[in-house]
């Protein structure tokens, strides 16, 4: 299986040398990773239109077995340039992580990580997007191992078109992990989003630095309801964001123009 990995964190994070390490543990994998020169985190499914862009090779000196490029641009950029122009053939699955954080409910819609799987189903390729909710000390083995099990237990199963897999994993030892929840994705909002602050020359600047809103109770069956109990996430998600329901509503208006 040819498998590309990306993410948000930049190559050189630790998260997706750690997948890559372990899906190499396959030998009839193939591992090619495109991700950001630099971390690019919250930048959504945001593309490079007014710059050019650069992909350098990459050689990495812990596994001469993976191959890379160092792309000045964004997640969606990089699997975009990847797929179209710098691998060898079409890949066939893209899994973009492992992410240094968690990225779930309505997170999803800033995440460079989600969205770099989202453009791999617009290109017609699967799609896994996987982080780990652990924001301090990150261990990214266990995570990574459970990637390489997850892609046998796949085997056979067709994920219908335009949808991706979004997995969380929680940031606890292994022996904390309750089991896997198939879940939704909850709503996430945040208190305090913004900081301000004073320059030097007595303007005011913000930083952005909110905090999760915890008086929300996470419904049952959300993907944060899943993690708060220790439990992986998987949710099935699209792109698709039409209500489908209101539409028959709408047809019955009378439109004058």
């Amino acid at each position: 299986m040819i498998i590309l990995l990306t993410n948000d964190d930049g190559i050189h994070a630790e998260g997706i040398h750690a997948l890559g390490d372990a899906l190499l543990q396959n030998e009839d994998n193939r591992i090619f990773i495109a991700a950001p020169d630099r971390e690019r985190s919250a930048t959504g499914h945001a593309i490079t239109m007014h710059r050019p862009l650069r992909a350098e090779t990459v050689k990495f000196l812990h596994n001469n077995s993976l191959k890379g490029w160092s792309i000045n641009g964004t997640p969606a950029d990089c699997v975009k340039l990847a797929i179209e122009y710098l691998l060898p053939q079409k890949p066939d699955l893209v899994i973009s992580g492992i992410n240094h954080g968690a990225n779930l409910g309505t997170d999803v819609l800033y995440s460079g990580t989600v969205s770099a799987a989202i453009e791999a189903t617009i290109l017609g390729i699967p799609a896994i997007a996987v982080s780990l909710t652990a924001y301090e000390n990150p261990d990214f083995r266990f995570s990574a191992n459970f990637m390489l099990r997850l892609l046998k237990v796949l085997e056979g199963q067709d994920l219908p078109e335009k949808t991706l897999l979004n997995i969380n994993v929680p940031g606890v030892v292994r022996r904390e992990i309750a089991g896997v929840a198939i879940t939704y994705l909850g709503l996430r909002r945040y208190r305090n989003a913004f900081q301000k602050r004073i320059d030097p020359r007595g303007r005011s600047y913000f930083w952005m630095a909110g905090e999760l809103d915890d008086t929300e109770d996470e419904e049952e069956g959300s993907d944060g309801y899943a993690i708060s109990r220790c439990n992986i996430s998987i949710t099935p998600v699209h792109f698709d964001l039409t209500n489908h329901m209101l539409i028959e509503q709408l047809k019955k208006i009378d439109w004058e123009i």
